[in-house]
């Protein structure tokens, strides 16, 4: 498999290009300290992997992979800074792995793995429909993204997978959604209009039934989709692995969630080390 590493100081760059060199799914490396030239030489020499620099000043990274991943959509992005506050915009752009520098080859040599490992799965055909909470929110439907009229609508649906098939009353889902207003007659109207336009959306896409409303109580129905975090909770491996400690960026009501997740996932590895010691 080939990567790319792009930083704009030469010494970082070819330093994470010879540590990528040195791992076993790894052939091929190259270094590059400006975007434009990286994306030149990717219409020759297709890549399997990208890690690049974020804060760069010709094009930053975060521009880069976008750009990468309109010309090859299925290569996997691994995002390299010393900037911890841009985790939560490399999650959002669906990257697969993170990294503060400097750059160890024991953590570089995870995120790899990982980043390559996901591969086959994203090729894989997807379940019909799919909830995604590691880093941004997303709704899948055939592989492709949902997209919601309102943003209230959106950050809704992914409350109630966050209570994974439980019941929300009202009240509740209004708190949730403007947790700084008053409950009374005219926000009621406008929780209407966010059920409206949520309902209207799942029914335009044919996935209508995932979302249960009776008795003043909402809930989405878990029979009827796959989520990582259902995965995750239910003990499997691979998603416990896949977990790199972002969940539903942008949601203060994930906070918990994603603090419990973390330190379930960090007892996992320090068991994984023990086992391994052993």
């Amino acid at each position: 498999m080939r990567a790319i590493c792009v930083d704009d100081e030469r010494l970082i760059a070819d330093y994470v290009a010879a540590l990528c060199r040195s791992l076993p799914p790894l052939t091929e490396a190259e270094s590059f300290t400006r975007a434009r030239d990286a994306l030149a030489w990717l219409e020759d020499h297709p890549a399997e992997l990208a890690l690049l620099d974020i804060d760069m000043p010709d094009m930053n990274g975060l521009a880069l992979a976008a750009e990468i991943k309109r010309r090859q959509p299925d290569m996997a992005i691994v995002f390299l800074t010393g900037y911890s506050e841009y985790a939560v915009k490399a999650y959002e752009m669906h990257a697969s792995g993170y990294l503060m520098k400097p750059v160890s080859r024991e953590r570089l040599a995870a995120e790899v793995a990982h980043a390559l490992s996901a591969r086959p799965a994203a090729a894989a055909a997807p379940a019909r429909i799919a909830a995604r909470t590691f880093g941004a929110f997303e709704l899948l439907v055939e592989g492709k993204p949902v997209v919601f009229r309102q943003a209230k609508c959106k950050e809704l649906l992914a409350y109630l997978v966050d209570r994974q098939g439980g019941s929300v009353t009202r009240a509740e889902a209004f708190a949730v959604l403007w947790e700084d207003r008053m409950y009374d007659r005219p926000m009621q109207k406008q929780l209407d209009a966010v059920l409206r336009s949520l309902r209207d959306t799942l029914t335009e896409q044919g996935i209508g039934e995932i979302l249960e409303i009776r008795r003043g109580t909402l809930r989405v129905r878990p029979e009827l989709l796959d989520c990582d975090a259902w995965r995750f909770f239910s003990g499997d491996p691979e998603a416990v692995r896949s977990y790199r400690g972002i969940y539903m960026a942008g949601y203060a009501w994930g906070t918990d969630t994603g603090s419990f997740m973390s330190r379930k996932r960090g007892a996992e590895l320090q068991t994984e080390q023990e086992y391994s010691r052993t």
